[in-house]
């Protein structure tokens, strides 16, 4: 067993690992280190062939890999050390995280410890679907990584279900490669991606969007031979008279990305129940002090930029952590108003700095405007000209607004 130490340890060398790790090296700390799963930096990114990331952060457009390869490069010209091919098993609230590689057992003690482990997707065991178990049947995340990284044909007639902004991409990037996809189906009564994704990715080529159906059974027994769908009713119970197969040998479950947070439990830090991530600050400090979470891991995003963005926030909190910045007083709520599914952060501890609250809506709305209040007393407003679970909301509050706050602020939706 090896035991060192390092200022601040990252778990994980995802676009959040690695943008934290840049953040903390600028802001001074220069013992900083990267601990990631596989065989390379990157994360998700790196099967994410599509454009259309760093259009926010970097002001232009690039491909998954592209993007990841620009903070892979910030992280090398510091000299960042990155751990490959290591699983983190444990962190502990003291801070000491252990993991291990072909190496042995590693143990290291840090002053503080940045979360960044991103997000796996929901399986079908979690959808109770009934019939056999064929081959054929995907996560949309895994069908993308054999097609875009290891150049595999998953199959020729594919249904999707889910209409998150994963299954959205693969519902195009099937049909590049030759493959007929002949439905998207999603069980809420509006799409869970972003716009832009419903337009370049479904309508653009034809592929048709089925709102308030799921997949009710799966047929075949070596392989997929098709699928039941059927549309649901309020409760989301199955309508027996909308029954309809589906022949097909291909079924990809875009249904959703539960946050990695394992260790984040077994670190003794609270769980938000609505995000699935940890309760923060504005820091993105944990409830166990030293211990941050950024990315996907502490709320799933839409867009890579914000989690470069956010990322750096708790690598410039890391630091501050280690230098000794005591936290003040002051500990402000967020709370979710009419309209609004979560607000992150869930605390507010300094008044000094303008703080950027992130949130996400209940439903579909057209215009709206978002107010965020104490009692009777409005600290921001922004309006939109419609909004939607599937793009995330960030709404600016001032530092001078808040410099009277005492109690609680509510971020609530107008519709207009």
């Amino acid at each position: 067993m090896i035991m060192v130490q390092y200022d601040i340890v990252i778990v994980g060398g995802g676009p959040a690992g690695m943008a934290a790790a840049v953040a903390a090296y600028d802001a001074g700390c220069r013992d900083v280190v990267i601990l990631d799963r596989e065989v390379q930096a990157g994360g998700i990114l790196m099967q994410c062939i599509h454009n259309g990331f760093g259009l926010h952060k970097l002001g232009k457009e690039l491909t998954g890999p592209e993007y990841a390869a620009v903070y892979e490069e910030k992280v090398r010209s510091r000299n960042i050390p990155v751990y490959l091919e290591t699983t983190v098993t444990s962190v502990s609230p003291d801070k000491i995280v252990t993991a291990q590689n072909r190496h042995g057992i590693l143990k290291i003690q840090a002053k503080a410890v940045i979360l960044a482990m991103g997000c796996r997707e929901r399986s079908r065991g979690a959808l109770n679907i009934c019939g056999s178990r064929p081959s054929g049947v995907y996560s949309a995340g895994t069908a993308q990584k054999l097609v875009n990284c290891m150049g595999y044909q998953v199959g020729k007639r594919v249904v999707i279900l889910g209409s998150g902004d994963i299954g959205l991409i693969m519902a195009r990037r099937m049909s590049y490669e030759g493959a007929k996809v002949e439905a998207v189906c999603e069980v809420m009564p509006y799409s869970g991606g972003l716009t832009r994704n419903i337009v370049q990715c479904l309508e653009d080529f034809d592929i048709p969007l089925y709102l308030s159906t799921t997949v009710i059974q799966i047929h075949g027994k070596e392989r997929l031979e098709g699928v039941t769908i059927a549309q649901v009713d309020e409760k989301r119970h199955p309508i027996e008279d909308t029954k309809r197969y589906i022949p097909c040998d291909t079924l990809l479950l875009s249904v959703g990305l539960i946050p990695e947070n394992e260790l984040t439990r077994s670190a003794g830090i609270p769980i938000d129940p609505v995000t699935n991530g940890a309760l923060v600050d504005e820091n993105c400090q944990t409830k166990v002090p030293g211990i941050f979470a950024c990315g996907n891991v502490l709320q799933v995003h839409d867009l890579v930029d914000y989690v470069s963005e956010e990322a750096e926030r708790a690598g410039v909190g890391a630091v501050k952590y280690i230098n000794g910045l005591k936290a003040s007083n002051t500990c402000i709520e967020t709370k979710a108003g009419f309209g609004v599914r979560y607000v992150l952060p869930q605390t507010i501890t300094s008044k000094d700095e303008d703080v950027a609250l992130f949130l996400r809506v209940t439903q579909p709305f057209g215009k709206v405007k978002f107010s965020v209040t104490e009692g009777n007393k409005v600290l921001a407003t922004t309006k939109k000209l419609k909004a939607a679970p599937g793009e995330m909301e960030k709404i600016t509050v001032k530092a001078s607004a808040l410099q009277s706050v005492t109690g609680p602020i509510t971020v609530d939706l107008e519709v207009l």
